[in-house]
């Protein structure tokens, strides 16, 4: 480690980062089983329904947006500070991310209702 002035530098802990990367993986899975619940019920679709000429879209997009956001301040709350596998975060975020962006795909969300 290098220093700065007489004191030893730290290393800057890869929580934060971690926080935000799973984050996202969070995000992307919300966006794709709210799309694909707002479509095979129309009672969630009508829950969905924030602004009307958009349709379901609208509240599938802005749930998974307060989704990802409540879990980046979740996460980043209780690793901030720490050090954390970083590896396993990044691969269960892009599972998320490719389960999420599989769910928003028509046959498959056909295939996983029945159509």
């Amino acid at each position: 480690m290098s220093t700065v002035h007489g004191e030893r530098e730290r290393a800057m802990p890869n929580g934060p980062a971690a926080a935000a990367i799973l984050a996202a993986g969070i995000g992307c899975f919300a966006v794709g089983v709210l799309a694909t619940l707002g479509d095979a019920f129309p009672a969630v679709a009508g829950f969905l329904s924030f602004y009307a000429p958009t349709g379901p879209l609208s509240g599938v997009t802005t749930t998974a947006l307060v989704l990802w956001l409540a879990a980046w301040l979740v996460l980043a709350r209780r690793w901030g500070r720490r050090d954390v596998a970083i590896g396993w975060i990044n691969a269960l975020s892009f599972v998320l991310l490719s389960l999420g962006a599989l769910l928003t795909f028509p046959p498959a969300m056909d295939l996983l209702q029945g159509k």
